[in-house]
């Protein structure tokens, strides 16, 4: 069992790196066609091509889920749930917290989310397929936690006589 949850959070810390790859040299590269809708919007739906990357995803877990069923892969139940888990986190993270598809999440105030939200919009001023930066998801680059916290604004103190009365 202890090596299955090793396996399900090994899975899930190196999809960010798959996701940094596939960005970088996939979704930039040689298949910009799907992945060019996401940073200059070239139709009317709510839907984008850039979607696609998702099943792509979602076929490569149900593999490994089908490699453990058919008793293939031991750790294929592990890796199959990493990589959902993963897309999960990256549903909720890119496609709601931060391009705000649903509308939750509006008000996070926090060093970590305001990071990963400029190093996303820094990812996004280039809005061709050359040029970009910042290509992974959950990890960022630490230049934004700094700015992030050189911008926290200190908590209004509480007025001490008022609260003694």
């Amino acid at each position: 069992m202890w090596i299955h949850i090793a396996v399900f959070f090994l899975t899930f810390i190196f999809m960010e790196f798959m996701a940094w790859f596939s960005h970088k040299y996939i979704m930039h590269g040689f298949m910009w066609h799907f992945h060019a809708d996401h940073h200059k919007k070239d139709h009317d739906s709510w839907f984008e091509r850039n979607d696609a990357f998702f099943i792509i995803y979602a076929v490569i877990s149900i593999g490994f889920f089908l490699l453990w069923r058919y008793d293939i892969l031991e750790i294929g139940l592990a890796i199959g749930l990493g990589i959902f888990a993963y897309g999960c986190a990256y549903f909720m993270v890119h496609d709601i917290f931060i391009h705000q598809r649903f509308k939750m999440f509006r008000n996070a105030d926090n060093p970590y989310a305001k990071a990963v939200r400029r190093a996303h919009k820094m990812h996004h001023k280039h809005t061709g397929k050359e040029d970009g930066e910042c290509f992974g998801m959950l990890v960022v680059p630490y230049k934004y936690f700094r700015e992030s916290f050189k911008n926290k604004k200190p908590m209004a103190k509480k007025n001490t006589a008022d609260s003694q009365i």
